[in-house]
């Protein structure tokens, strides 16, 4: 799940690098808190891609989930930029169960807390 602070372009390419992605946007979510997405997200099993820095508190946020992947990465890049570095740092993480991991993405690195 695609949270709203990032663009729908990342579930349209997710989804065509073969994962099953939805954005807020699209399953009705636009405006809904994050306690609203985060609880939808984990209705269905999905891990939720956000900025929203707040989801990295596991004291908030804390496992059982269906992973948490948090993008910190500077408002200066281009979208394609920020993009680009966002399907990389998912794919260092191709094959590997997300449930319970959060995951931040970060210039040139890709953190993972299990």
């Amino acid at each position: 799940m695609v949270d709203e602070n990032l663009p729908r372009e990342l579930a349209v390419q997710l989804q065509a690098a073969g994962y099953v992605a939805e954005h807020v946007i699209d399953v009705g979510l636009r405006g809904h808190s994050d306690a609203e997405v985060y609880a939808y997200a984990q209705a269905e099993g999905a891990t939720l891609i956000t900025i929203d820095t707040g989801f990295g508190n596991l004291l908030q946020y804390p496992p059982p989930h269906a992973g948490i992947v948090v993008v910190r990465l500077p408002d200066a890049l281009s979208i394609t930029r920020r993009l680009e570095m966002i399907a990389n740092g998912l794919a260092v993480l191709a094959g590997q169960p997300l449930e319970n991991t959060l995951v931040m993405i970060e210039v040139g690195r890709v953190r993972v807390r299990r």
